[in-house]
């Protein structure tokens, strides 16, 4: 299963009641951040999932709404025990940005791994349980979205074991995609597992335009977390000019992507009740929630899939 939270629902700047953008997942204790915007540790200390063991960090791009939480969260981590390396993930200038931000930062008790990604191409990247992909966006600075899959492990089937007369002991090293050598032959899990299973895939976007490219990264996703800085379709020009995303154009991005559930994210500040413009997405995708800070949920592996 696949904890997932909105830490924080606003852009630009945070409000009183209104933490800056920032999003949170979860699977098997293991924990990955994306964004980390001005007070993003509050929040993230509310929740109670503890920090020491948040292994990755994503950027999206490098507004100060999205980065600027950073040194704050490297200090608390440190102070919560991490020595372990930490991955952060950004667009190109991503050390260079948090080099810049760690001068108020300078002493941590655990590395920092870059990965620094392109904004003009989908690439894919693995850190753990956890399998990243980025996707290009359409903002003012180079932006990108991500996705964030956890694979299901294939079904071990006993019976094609025993055909290989493979003692019990040793199915767990199968099980956890080890070669083994027995009587004589190098057994491989292909071998006794079953068919590829479906696993879990969220997708977050925030600070673009609504593009091609990222219908298809999003393709199929059981959560897809995407900004909605305008809920009045008469903020068109507006969203255009600032390349952010409406209500409906978020919701008509989740239906060509064919996702199970959208929630929207990101609100202007001017946005105060971003539950009166609803309908605006609700006309175009159905399962929309709007998004509120620290709203979670759990996401289940497909029990009917054997």
């Amino acid at each position: 299963m696949l904890d997932v939270c909105l830490i924080g629902t606003g852009g630009m700047m945070p409000l009183p009641d209104r933490w800056l953008t920032a999003f949170l997942v979860r699977y098997q204790g293991r924990m990955a951040l994306i964004d980390c915007g001005e007070g993003t540790q509050i929040p993230l200390r509310m929740l109670g999932w503890g920090f020491k063991s948040l292994d990755i960090i994503c950027i999206t791009h490098y507004h100060g709404d999205h980065i600027a939480g950073l040194p704050g969260i490297l200090l608390t981590l440190g102070n919560a025990g991490k020595t372990e390396p930490l991955t952060m993930i950004g667009p190109k200038g991503l050390r260079r940005v948090v080099q810049g931000l760690r001068v108020i930062a300078p002493e941590l008790p655990y590395e920092i791994e870059y990965i620094e990604c392109s904004d003009q191409e989908i690439q894919k990247f693995q850190v753990g349980d956890f399998h990243i992909s980025t996707c290009p966006g359409d903002h003012t600075l180079p932006c990108v979205a991500y996705t964030i899959e956890i694979n299901r492990q294939p079904r071990f089937q006993p019976d094609r074991a025993e055909q290989y007369e493979i003692p019990r002991p040793m199915w767990k090293y199968l099980q956890q995609g080890e070669e083994i050598i027995w009587n004589g032959q190098t057994i491989i899990p292909s071998m006794v597992l079953g068919p590829p299973r479906k696993g879990l895939k969220v997708s977050y976007c925030t600070d673009t335009r609504p593009t091609q490219a990222l219908a298809s990264f999003i393709q199929g996703a059981d959560l897809f977390v995407c900004e909605g800085m305008y809920g009045d379709d008469d903020k068109v020009s507006k969203a255009i000019e600032y390349k952010h995303m409406l209500f409906s154009e978020a919701a008509k991005l989740a239906a060509e992507g064919e996702v199970k559930e959208l929630w929207l994210t990101h609100y202007s500040p001017s946005l105060t009740d971003p539950e009166e413009y609803i309908q605006s997405a609700q006309t175009y995708f159905t399962n929309v929630r709007i998004g509120k800070d620290l709203m979670k949920d759990t996401l289940a592996f497909d029990p009917n899939e054997k």
